[in-house]
């Protein structure tokens, strides 16, 4: 991704061309999705056209969102009479496809190996779905490999590039912030032969975290989440839900409550320096969720996107685009109606 830009910015002209955030961090985060998690070379990064997998995401975050707001919608017969309907089962049968495909390429390579384990050094996520058995020795059947399979690729790169994504405009937005992070990272790597972020190195990147963290409280994600209720839920005012609800929980309204967070909507990264944290509850920043249902990949998450950071503001600094800032929409993830512009510049190190 770095050396696309790096080639971008020497063919064109840089002072003026910017380059937009998501597809670039969309298409990178799924690369490496699909090498940690599948050990699969995706290529799609360099192809020419848009990877069909994107595009589908693309097209169901949009369309399960807009049948949420539209209620004739929530009618299946409606729907599946609709124009929405027809693209939803378009773009489903395009992310479906691609996930299937993956799935039935490694159950080929172990037949082929004449093995049930893979001939690399470390197992991956799909190996561990392919060798699960139950009490009796039965495994999973397709269809529930390709519910994990689905679930773990959506999620696993579309919210983190919507992190991502808006990390980098708010740094780009705050140079001050942009320029701690950098020194910092110009520290830890002036002593390393490689620009190279190892495992032991993450734990050093304390600024960069912080603004990442930030950037999750001013723009989570993932916006909402959904929860039937076991028990009744009270409220300080004395109402209560009954048992058996659903009730939505709005991350982005929970991170702005100007009775938690002292000016909610100013990027402020020391908020989450240890002696800020200590008398704030747990449940007043959940970007990954809380509690037993809580995001599995929040770890996974939050060390690809220092990698990302530190390597990405070690090779270049960032600037905003003042006349076309992002515009923020509720999908499934946080995005930016317009996208998210901004000017990169290779530093001089």
């Amino acid at each position: 991704m770095l050396d696309k830009w790096l080639h971008l910015y020497t063919s064109v002209d840089s002072e003026s061309h910017s380059l937009e955030m998501f597809e670039h961090m969309s298409l990178m985060t799924l690369d490496s999705l699909l090498k940690c998690i599948f050990s699969q070379e995706s290529l799609c990064q360099t192809a020419k056209s848009q990877n069909p997998y994107i595009r589908g995401v693309y097209a169901l975050s949009y369309l399960i969102a807009e049948r949420i707001r539209f209620v004739p919608y929530h009618s299946d017969i409606i729907y599946n009479l609709s124009i929405s309907g027809y693209k939803f089962r378009k773009a489903l049968r395009a992310v479906h496809g691609y996930s299937a495909r993956v799935i039935q390429e490694r159950k080929q390579a172990l037949q082929q190996s004449g093995d049930d384990k893979p001939a690399r050094k470390y197992i991956d996520f799909l190996d561990i779905l392919l060798s699960a058995k139950d009490e009796d020795g039965n495994g999973l059947s397709d269809q529930e490999l390709q519910d994990e399979v689905d679930t773990f690729m959506f999620e696993g790169h579309d919210t983190t590039a919507s992190g991502l994504s808006w990390c980098m405009y708010y740094l780009a937005k705050h140079p001050e912030h942009q320029r701690t992070c950098q020194e910092e990272i110009d520290k830890l790597l002036n002593k390393k032969a490689k620009d190279e972020i190892e495992w032991d190195d993450l734990g050093q990147l304390r600024y960069t975290t912080l603004c990442i963290k930030e950037t999750l409280r001013m723009k989570p994600p993932v916006p909402t989440i959904g929860r039937e209720l076991k028990s009744p839920l009270k409220f300080p005012d004395g109402r209560s839900i009954p048992a058996g609800y659903k009730v939505i929980i709005s991350f982005s309204t929970l991170h702005h409550n100007s009775f938690v967070w002292d000016n909610p909507m100013e990027y402020d990264p020391t908020r989450f320096l240890p002696e800020n944290l200590k008398d704030r509850s747990p449940y007043a920043y959940v970007p990954f969720s809380a509690g037993p249902r809580n995001c599995i990949g929040q770890n996974f998450a939050m060390n690809e996107m220092k990698v990302v950071i530190a390597r990405t503001l070690r090779r270049f600094d960032l600037s905003p685009v003042p006349d076309n800032p992002p515009q923020r929409v509720h999908t499934l993830v946080i995005r930016s109606s317009n996208g998210i512009h901004l000017h990169v510049k290779p530093r001089n190190l």
